[in-house]
């Protein structure tokens, strides 16, 4: 009878006890990316108050912490130390003090970071510094030392909160030797991002079992094959044909993502972008259901939320108080006067006194016959009167070097057309655009600046300094420049001559395959192409050269012209108020 009773309750309990086995897990991912210095709601460059910024971020941080508490995981995903005065400061000019980008990141308590091209870019000396000053992790799962094949950083982390474990594998763009100089890489490779994966996937789930799988890819959303062989943005490719991940969150293309995609098994894979300049963040909630403390169940819902316009974090603020008025100090140095205002509006329409100016320093810093350089910001001006560092940042953008390279006058030739085929229309009649426009360009499209107006971007639309020619934009793309002469006008120009070329790092590695695809020259070879390369970056040497001379009246070379201009000048005149309005 004691035997029956004691079944009895065991059995009108069994409900009950069922029921407290079963649980949900509620997680929430928060993802920055391509931040590029944006810490503080001001802009150091312009001088004056900025949308965005990792203060902001932190207000909405906080207040999905009253909810989720310690489920929140907060991840960064790279190009996060190259834009700002802010950043580079820290990089460059104040060496001693922790990093303000890893002060920041702790701070706020970021779970892991990711390695970006940018931060690449800033060097090892920086890069390596910035990831030891972190608390969490810094990924890259295909950042590999050459010496011993082992992978520089972490190549994922384990995160558990509430008796789920995440995991997040984190990748770069494997396309670093397009773009930067292997003098800021030393001793390391970049493999490919699929193959990565490949290999990753399996070891993680056999040694940690986890529950929830994220990439951190520092990669966009269309893949493409550059110089040949490195495969960028590939994210979408990795999520799909390498099953195992839950969410993707991507970056490096600055174009805002959220969607679902099916990997080779069948099961959906959120993709998930927040663009730049922390104006918004990738927003996951994952949603388990947990039996005996096994996952039976898993809903995941991706969103994008826009932070740009929140309150900054007071506490925030009052923290990095100190570094923000050293970084006022440093943009707000008096280096030099000009004379008239410049813009790198006019760059697109002819030659213009900004570009000109960078050709003039090219041409004398590097020793070289001919300069090759582009409008490196879409809309950057820096007005009559006195020009302070801030204003070196609109004037040149990136942290890119100067190289001097040995270029065959048909090479040349053959990279501007491709710079031009990639900037401009191929003009039919009167009424066609001048530059090579994005459809309904003006009327409202997705994202901002250049990335709404033009087909490519600008930072390819390379002119040259040093000789004299035309560009017909009533001929195809590989039929519209004409080079008359060297600059001088009467020394011929010889296709099969060799000229001492300067161009920008960036430009020399590849970058925009201008000299690859369009210049015919191998990947490989351009190295052997290098005649001289400075040690420090262009904006360095700008300034010097301001400082040097202390007032610059900036003047066009006016080297070469839109032909026929009775078509170019009002098509320009058209496509100038798409642009940038009346």
């Amino acid at each position: 009878m004691v035997h029956f009773i004691f079944w009895l309750a065991m059995l009108l309990a069994w409900p009950v006890m069922a029921q407290s086995q079963t649980r949900e897990v509620k997680l929430k991912i928060v993802e920055t990316s391509d931040v590029h210095g944006n810490f503080y709601p001001y802009d150091f460059i312009r001088r004056q108050p900025a949308e965005g910024s990792l203060a902001r971020v932190q207000t909405f941080v906080k207040q999905q912490r009253e909810t989720y508490g310690d489920n929140l995981l907060l991840l960064d995903n790279g190009d996060i130390l190259q834009g700002q005065p802010a950043a580079y400061y820290y990089n460059y000019m104040d060496t001693l003090a922790p990093h303000l980008t890893a002060e920041m990141l702790n701070f706020m308590g970021y779970d892991a970071g990711n390695m970006g091209n940018h931060d690449v870019e800033t060097g090892r000396a920086v890069f390596d510094r910035w990831i030891g000053d972190c608390h969490f992790p810094v990924l890259g799962a295909n950042i590999i030392e050459t010496a011993t094949g082992k992978t520089h950083c972490k190549p994922y982390v384990v995160l558990e909160r509430d008796g789920v474990k995440l995991v997040v594998l984190g990748m770069i763009t494997p396309a670093i030797p397009m773009w930067l100089s292997e003098s800021l890489w030393p001793g390391l490779r970049f493999e490919d991002m699929e193959e990565t994966a490949r290999k990753w996937l399996p070891l993680i789930r056999e040694r940690e079992q986890p529950d929830v799988v994220v990439g951190l890819f520092h990669a966009g959303k269309e893949g493409v094959t550059m110089g040949g062989k490195y495969r960028d943005n590939a994210s979408v490719e990795v999520a799909q044909r390498v099953p195992g991940f839950d969410v993707v969150l991507i970056g490096h293309d600055h174009a805002r993502a959220c969607f679902k995609v099916a990997n080779v098994a069948g099961d959906s894979v959120w993709v998930v972008n927040p663009a730049n300049n922390a104006l918004a963040v990738g927003d996951v909630e994952v949603t388990l259901t947990l039996e005996d403390g096994k996952v039976t169940g898993k809903r995941v819902e991706g969103r994008l939320t826009d932070v740009g316009r929140l309150e900054p974090d007071a506490e925030f603020l009052a923290h990095f108080a100190p570094q923000y008025d050293s970084i006022q100090a440093f943009v707000s140095k008096r280096i030099g006067r000009f004379t008239q205002t410049i813009s790198t509006r006019q760059a697109y329409f002819g030659p213009s006194a900004f570009v000109d100016l960078i050709h003039r320093l090219q041409l004398e810093i590097g020793k070289a016959d001919i300069s090759l350089a582009a409008p490196l910001s879409f809309d950057a001006q820096i007005k009559e009167g006195d020009v302070y560092v801030s204003d070196m940042f609109n004037l040149y953008k990136y942290e890119n070097m100067l190289y001097t390279m040995q270029l065959s006058g048909k090479e040349i030739h053959d990279a501007l057309e491709m710079s031009y085929a990639l900037w401009t229309n191929q003009m039919k009649s009167a009424d066609d655009h001048l530059l090579l426009l994005r459809e309904n360009s003006g009327k409202g499209g997705e994202g901002s600046g250049e990335r709404a107006f033009f087909q490519n971007p600008s930072y390819n639309f390379d002119s040259a300094a040093g000789i004299i020619y035309t560009v017909d934009v009533t001929q195809p793309a590989g039929q519209k420049v004409k080079i008359l002469s060297m600059a001088d006008g009467t020394t011929p120009f010889e296709e099969e001559k060799m000229y001492r070329v300067a161009v920008n790092s960036y430009r020399g590695n590849g970058g925009g395959e201008l000299l690859t695809k369009g210049a015919g020259i191998s990947q490989e070879d351009l190295k052997e192409r290098i005649l001289f390369a400075t040690d420090k970056d262009l904006r360095y040497y700008l300034m010097q050269y301001i400082e040097r001379w202390g007032v610059i009246k900036p003047e066009s070379l006016d080297q070469w012209k839109f032909i026929p201009s009775s078509w170019a000048k009002p098509a320009a005149e058209r496509d100038y108020e798409i642009l940038f309005g009346l």
